[in-house]
């Protein structure tokens, strides 16, 4: 079986199970400590990067590398289209997602989530509030601008790798209570649900308020 190292409460760690739930690709979320990460994860990921992956001898790292090996090891159901112009629109949002939403989600979550839950300091509030107020807004204008109907996909006609990126982060403003302005960005909220409410993304996103629910070690 396939080994996913990290925590689902990443968006690119869940944006990695989600695929491969989506594939039907049955793989192993083994959670890595954080500071102290394992030997396993270490060899796979020398960089300390989630997620890292095993597949027997063979290991990788980072979620974009990962995701195109279960592609071409796995290509049915194809998640990334073969036709240029299509495969073209995936990539930019697959980018768009892991650079320029990740930025600002991490400022938010790293800072509320991450930091006091898990490490035990401090985190900037300053940061993430400077976050919500200049950098989602603009984000969110963007994604009601090219949303399609709920139900419907960002790249053709079946759900691709478009939509599984740019839903996960999503996933953390839910576990920070930033709420999708349904009259400012309605188009947005309604996909951006049904995406999330779909089995692969369901089923990690549940855990995921079961463990921050609980109190802190």
């Amino acid at each position: 079986m396939i080994t996913i190292y990290g925590s689902s409460l990443s968006p690119f760690v869940r944006k990695t199970m989600a695929f491969a739930g989506e594939k039907g690709v049955e793989v192993e979320l083994k959670p890595t400590g954080m500071p102290d990460h394992s030997p396993e994860f270490l060899e796979a990921s020398p960089f300390k990067k989630m997620p890292a992956m095993r597949d027997g001898d063979f290991v990788l790292a980072d979620s974009s590398a990962i995701i195109h090996y279960l592609e071409a090891k796995f290509p049915d159901p194809p998640l990334i289209p073969s036709e240029p112009k299509a495969r073209g629109k995936v990539i930019w949002f697959d980018e768009f997602s892991d650079t320029i939403m990740a930025a600002c989600g991490a400022k938010m979550f790293f800072n509320r989530i991450v930091a006091p839950r898990f490490l035990g300091r401090a985190g900037d509030e300053e940061a993430a509030i400077a976050a919500e107020r200049d950098e989602l807004p603009p984000i969110l204008d963007y994604i009601e601008k090219v949303a399609p109907d709920a139900g419907r996909f960002l790249v053709g006609d079946t759900i691709t790798l478009a939509d599984i990126s740019v839903a996960s982060p999503f996933a953390n403003l839910e576990h920070l209570c930033v709420e999708i302005d349904p009259t400012r960005h309605p188009r947005t909220k309604a996909y951006v649900e049904s995406i999330l409410g779909r089995p692969s993304f369901s089923h990690w996103v549940e855990r995921e308020k079961a463990l921050l629910a609980r109190e802190p070690a």
